[in-house]
């Protein structure tokens, strides 16, 4: 081997060996950071979403679609609806789901273990009839045949709290309780009067329903009282001509009451997680609509729990700085764990200055340990009858100083140890 490749494999060893501890130690403080934060997220996660064709459904595809583009499996998980959803994640059997305002009848402080992403859309009460009589009071459902959805949907409840607010027996009405599908084939079949959806306008059943001939949509004429009596609820009004301008479908402003849908979620979620669905929020949320201004949602207002600070972060100033530059992955990464490495690198700062000294020990050491053997061939010399002995011990140490090989900087320690050689040798040579 050339000795200048020598020399510097040499030196290369010698600093990876005084490097080696400070290395160790920053790479053991990096992977107990990394256990400690748990930066990167779980690649599945389960959202429960509603119905078949419900607008609910239609949203999880939407969020499963966007969390893709980063790796993120999202299994959408259908039920009855929200009251279902808020059963299943309660009962850990999914991570995030879609609720609606007032389908918890538990106060925050039971809920500690749930938080919201934000309010996401209005989901106005579609009160769908047929006949001659135009219906604008619920007083005049009395006795009619009315579908009010299945219990895991949250409609029941929401319609018995609306009917005990105009003093309504549920008993002077023909409730049944169908989910949605079979409920609208019996409706246009004749077998019901009257069907009730709480559902977004992206609800295939409700846009077929608006344009159905001879279906009626009821006006809640008093939807701004109704938004005073029930915080949970807000007052709105679906424009004239806003389902088909060329068919003037409605005819007339309508005027709807509409709890908020939110995106609730286990507080255990892996906070990436809830960072990702927000920002998927403010893409699928965040456009105009029929009840809705562009940007007007996701928002942070009738919101009954806590909303997790993730969701404010990406509310308020949507995506990240470094995840518009690079992976998800990676920015995530640096994002979760920028200031405990900043403390690593504030305490490792002051250690590393030990490694030059210690290189520099290494190398010399091999020099210096010489130096022992030489004195004691010098202590003997005096002493000695036959110097013969110590010159040839010498001469060993000679040849053994001559293989020593140091990096070019220490070569005059060597070349002193051999200096010193000589002298000794002069000395036995004399004596």
């Amino acid at each position: 081997m050339p000795k200048t490749l020598r020399y510097t494999l040499l030196s290369l060893r010698d600093l990876a060996i005084s490097v080696g501890p400070f290395v160790v130690l920053a790479v053991t403080l990096l992977v107990l950071a990394y256990w400690w934060l748990d930066p990167n997220p779980p690649k599945r996660v389960v959202l429960a979403t509603g119905p078949a064709q419900s607008a609910y459904e239609e949203f999880g595809k939407r969020y499963a679609r966007i969390l893709a583009k980063d790796g993120i499996t999202v299994d959408l998980l259908p039920s009855d609806g929200s009251a279902a959803n808020l059963q299943l994640l309660r009962e850990g059997k999914a991570d995030l789901g879609f609720v609606q305002g007032g389908t918890s009848e538990a106060g925050p402080v039971s809920e500690d273990s749930l938080q919201s992403l934000g309010s996401l859309f209005l989901e106005p009460v579609w009160l769908f009839y047929r006949g001659k009589t135009t219906l604008s009071s619920l007083t005049q459902l009395e006795g009619l045949r009315v579908n009010v959805g299945t219990p895991g949907s949250g409609v029941p409840n929401l319609m018995n709290r609306l009917l005990q607010s105009n003093r309504i027996d549920s008993n002077t009405l023909k409730i049944s309780r169908l989910e949605q599908t079979p409920a609208t084939v019996a409706f246009l079949g004749g077998e019901l009067d009257a069907i009730v959806f709480a559902s977004a306008p992206e609800s295939l059943m409700v846009q077929m329903l608006l344009q159905t001939p001879g279906v009626k949509l009821m006006d809640f004429a008093q939807s701004e009282a109704y938004s005073r009596r029930f915080a949970f609820l807000s007052p709105a009004v679906l424009p004239r001509g806003v389902v088909d301008l060329a068919a003037d479908i409605p005819p007339q402003d309508v005027h709807l009451v509409a709890p908020t849908t939110t995106l609730l979620t286990r507080a255990s979620t892996h906070p990436a997680l809830l960072q990702l669905f927000a920002l998927a929020g403010n893409e699928i949320h965040g456009s105009a609509g029929w009840f809705k201004h562009a940007r007007e949602y996701p928002n942070m207002a009738n919101n009954e729990l806590p909303i997790s600070a993730e969701a404010v972060r990406s509310i308020k100033n949507d995506k990240p700085f470094l995840q518009r530059y690079l992976n998800f992955w990676l920015a995530n990464l640096v994002e979760r764990m920028w200031l405990v490495m900043g403390i690593i690198i504030a305490v490792l700062l002051p250690l590393s200055r030990i490694v030059p000294p210690l290189y520099q020990f290494r190398v010399r050491s091999r020099i210096f340990r010489w130096y022992g053997q030489l004195r004691d061939i010098e202590s003997r010399i005096e002493g000695s009858g036959d110097n013969s002995a110590l010159l040839e011990e010498l001469g060993h140490l000679e040849s053994r100083a001559e293989r020593i090989s140091v990096p070019l900087s220490y070569t005059d320690e060597l070349y002193a140890l051999r200096s010193y050689i000589q002298l000794v040798r002069q000395k036995l040579q004399r004596h």
